[in-house]
């Protein structure tokens, strides 16, 4: 499993539009979001924004590799692994485990826009946690991604993305504070995954520990997606 998950980063890797999209479109909207409309001298406000913006590219290079599992479908790569001796649980681990690495760029981008060009200013070990936390936090988004590229073709798996990762980034408070929303709206947001997510960096940049009740949050979101990229990796073999 390890030689496969080596063979998957290098593959993303040498994906350079891959790279310049998924790290420099947060990026760019991290830097307009926080110097438009006179929001430039909100220091608050620009630790606020480079989490949730961090959080919203981990997101979307996560589930982009679903878009590429179904590429590889249609192309008869899935069928050849499938004489390997990786069972469906392997399959699906090593793919994770292959795209929470290739999510490590657009974190850092927007972690380096922050303390480079806005003058976010936190303690070394607040950076450090930081990066780790979206880092880790991005394993239940990876898994949607990749079944729903086992699920769907390689256009509607964008179109499914697409939507997924737009929802999540509104509702989830990505962009905007939930304070904002109506308060039905408000519980809906505070329920889902990407709101939990953006949590981890939010309690960091606060100087304390993420509440319990967030981690267990993100973790059963993580089981639910878990569980789905199982039942479509299965569910792909009988539709080859």
């Amino acid at each position: 499993m390890f030689a496969y998950m080596v063979l998957e980063v290098r593959r993303t890797l040498r994906d350079r539009t891959f790279l310049v999209f998924g790290a420099g479109m947060p990026v760019m909207m991290y830097l307009l979001f926080t110097n438009l409309g006179g929001a430039g001298d909100d220091a608050g406000w620009k630790a606020a924004s480079m989490v949730g913006m961090a959080a919203y590219g981990a997101l979307g290079s996560a589930m982009a590799i679903g878009t590429g599992i179904a590429s590889d479908k249609s192309l008869g790569w899935l069928r050849q692994l499938r004489i390997t001796p990786l069972d469906p649980g392997r399959a699906v681990a090593g793919r994770a485990v292959s795209g929470v690495v290739t999510v490590l760029p657009a974190i850092l981008a927007v972690l380096l826009a922050g303390g480079l060009v806005n003058g976010v200013r936190l303690a070394v070990w607040q950076w450090t946690a930081l990066a780790l936390l979206l880092w880790a936090g991005s394993l239940p988004f990876t898994l949607l991604g990749i079944g729903n590229g086992y699920r769907h073709t390689p256009q509607g798996t964008g179109v499914v993305n697409v939507a997924c990762l737009m929802g999540f980034a509104v509702l989830g408070g990505l962009w905007f504070p939930l304070t904002e929303f109506p308060g039905w709206l408000r519980t809906v947001g505070e329920l889902t995954p990407a709101h939990g997510f953006a949590e981890l960096g939010r309690a960091t940049v606060a100087g304390h520990a993420p509440a319990g009740g967030q981690v267990t949050l993100l973790a059963g979101w993580m089981l639910l997606f878990g569980g789905y990229a199982m039942l479509s990796y299965r569910r792909s073999a009988r539709t080859e």
